[in-house]
């Protein structure tokens, strides 16, 4: 049989070959649950009547043990699938992923008592929505595409409300002189804007240097002329007369 994690880490101990962890004692206290090495195999009572009849029969066939997990299924994850396939550009808003010294108790409003989605607040989440469909249909004997329509028409209607409130509050702080300061997330746009154009001015000053560079390049030029080649008899000639490449150029190829 395999040992588990404390069992081994005792073995060890009884050893001296480590020391006594930190959480010893309290998996000692709450030791964690056997595995089975395999399904036990099927044990029915025709299969045992079965066999004090006939004892040299052949045995039951064992069921064949497969450690693959059941698939989880949640009715909310169908609902929650529909609903940004209907929203997509909801799956956009920021949302905030800093958890606080604490987690927020679930709202008390749920079951029967919870009729409108309203009553979670008057700017929903999507999760609010798809709670609020659920909750209908488990609690108030709603079909799921009745109790998911109900719940996306409030929804729409909720974030109509914040839209239409929030537009008219932007423009009267407008109108008595409010200034709007950009957010951290615009602020970092505006840094990402200027750190990619300092790679646009370097790529344009390395194109130009290159471009320098290039001008500077030895280019062969073609003689219109027809001209025999002298095998370097000029060459010799001029040398001997005390002509050199500085003062005189000489042509040694055609």
């Amino acid at each position: 049989m395999t040992k588990t994690v404390h069992q081994q880490v005792s073995r060890l101990m009884r050893g001296e070959m480590v020391q006594e962890p930190v959480w010893y004692r309290a998996v000692l206290e709450n030791p964690p649950l056997p595995l089975p090495p395999k399904a036990p195999p099927p044990r029915t009572a025709f299969d045992l009547k079965q066999q004090k009849l006939n004892p040299t029969g052949p045995k039951p066939k064992s069921r064949t043990y497969n450690p693959k997990p059941l698939p989880v299924y949640y009715l909310e994850d169908d609902i929650r699938r529909q609903f940004f396939r209907d929203h997509p550009f909801e799956a956009f808003r920021p949302v905030t992923l800093a958890e606080g010294e604490g987690i927020e108790a679930p709202s008390p409003i749920t079951g029967k008592d919870w009729v409108r989605l309203r009553q979670r607040g008057r700017n929903p989440s999507p999760d609010d929505a798809i709670q609020f469909a659920l909750n209908l249909h488990y609690h108030h004997d709603l079909s799921l595409s009745y109790a998911y329509a109900r719940a996306v028409a409030q929804f729409r209607s909720l974030r109509s409300e914040r839209h239409v409130a929030m537009t008219v509050a932007v423009n009267e702080a407008e109108q008595l002189g409010a200034v709007w300061q950009n957010s951290e997330i615009a602020h970092g746009f505006q840094k990402e804007i200027k750190s990619l154009a300092t790679w646009e001015r370097q790529s344009a000053l390395d194109e130009g240097e290159m471009a320098a560079r290039k001008r500077w390049r030895s280019i062969a030029m073609e003689h219109s002329e027809e001209r025999e080649w002298s095998k370097g008899e000029e060459y010799v000639r001029l040398w001997k007369d005390g002509y050199t490449p500085r003062n005189r150029r000489v042509d040694c190829h055609p």
